[in-house]
């Protein structure tokens, strides 16, 4: 057997109290690695893990494990391999070094095989990924079945001028793709996620939907935005389109965002028509509050949206057959999320309008 990870490692390891047990395994795995007597690694990401798989190959000899609040590090070795599990709620993280890449594809192949734990499919709910970038593991992905409904369910709930924008956009196929920029704008509650939900159903066979959770880091680093836009795709993905959902990006879009955002908005636009999306399937959707008068004219120009939505409330008669009472329905008609609020129960809590008199002062 080789020498032990704590020998071979090559530098001087100092750990004070902010260290967890878990830190120093990860820094013991390293050993072997470093030293070059194990000079290939391979490595695989599970979101979610059966109950019960331990991850460790049948030979494996466990060294070291760790468990913190929210993580625990296992590390192992086999003859002419060393591995490290990092799981953490249903997920894990699977890295093997060895003394050939071929040894250490079938250590990992046999440490994985059929931990995966993938729900049986439903035919309401749809694989959506989102993006982030992870203190400990960089940009990271993760997947999630999300409920979304029929076009045909959810059309009710918006008014005609977006329903009919809808039918069209619910089916493009990508032939029909001119411009790679899908923009939702309209005031707070008018439905624009529910929609792109169910755009992402409607869309599933040829194009995976993905919302980044941190649009504002995104443009703004340079290696995050390639590993998001640039880099391979995997397994069943690849050839497919891919649609980039960025959520409530007023700051990004707005008219003076090229002087506020900096690099970032010219990034965006070269992400959907310069050389960055150049060889891509890549579209990115945006959702934003901010009335289209104050929208960048570079990101509105014609040409570069494949669909320009404004997502507004539904009229009072729209709103009255939506309920089925008139009740609390405004001359202005009411958005979406006024109406689940009423057929809940009520509105959102108010206090009653009462005479003020001319005392009332600071009051006001």
């Amino acid at each position: 057997m080789s020498a032990t990870p704590e020998s071979a490692l090559p530098i001087r390891l100092t750990v004070d109290d902010s260290d967890a047990p878990s830190d120093v395994v990860d820094a013991l795995f390293l050993g072997r690695f470093a030293t070059g007597e194990q000079p290939y690694s391979h490595s695989s990401s599970l979101d979610r893990v059966k109950a019960g798989a331990t991850l460790l190959p049948e030979a494996a000899v466990v060294l070291r494990a760790a468990r913190d609040d929210d993580r625990s590090a296992t590390l192992a070795e086999g003859e002419g391999w060393t591995l490290l599990v990092s799981r953490w709620n249903r997920g894990a993280d699977v890295t093997v070094t060895a003394t050939t890449p071929e040894l250490a594809e079938k250590v990992l192949t046999e440490a994985t095989a059929g931990a995966r734990d993938d729900p049986e499919p439903q035919p309401e709910n749809v694989a959506m990924g989102f993006w982030y970038v992870s203190p400990r593991r960089g940009p990271y992905r993760t997947t999630r079945q999300i409920a979304a409904g029929t076009w045909d369910e959810v059309r009710p709930n918006y008014t005609a001028p977006v329903a009919d924008a809808m039918d069209r956009l619910m089916k493009v196929t990508p032939d029909d793709i001119a411009g790679r920029l899908l923009l939702l704008h309209g005031p707070p509650g008018t439905g624009k996620t529910s929609a792109l939900r169910t755009l992402a159903r409607s869309w599933r066979d040829w194009c995976q939907v993905d919302c980044v959770l941190d649009p504002e880091r995104l443009f703004n680093d340079v290696g995050y935005l390639m590993d998001i836009a640039i880099g391979e795709d995997e397994g069943s993905a690849k050839g497919r389109w891919r649609l980039l959902l960025l959520e409530d990006c007023d700051e990004l879009i707005r008219g003076e965002a090229k002087h506020t955002a900096g690099q970032a908005l010219s990034r965006l636009l070269n992400l959907t028509d310069g050389l960055l999306g150049q060889g891509r399937n890549v579209l990115v959707g945006v959702t934003t509050n901010e009335d289209l008068e104050r929208l960048h004219p570079a990101v509105v120009r014609p040409g570069r949206c494949l669909a320009r939505i404004e997502v507004g409330p539904l009229t009072r008669a729209e709103s009255v057959s939506w309920l089925g009472t008139e009740e609390g329905i405004g001359r202005e008609g009411a958005t979406l999320a006024e109406l689940f609020a009423r057929r809940r129960g009520g509105g959102p809590a108010s206090v009653p309008k009462q005479d003020v008199g001319a005392d009332a002062g600071l009051y006001l």
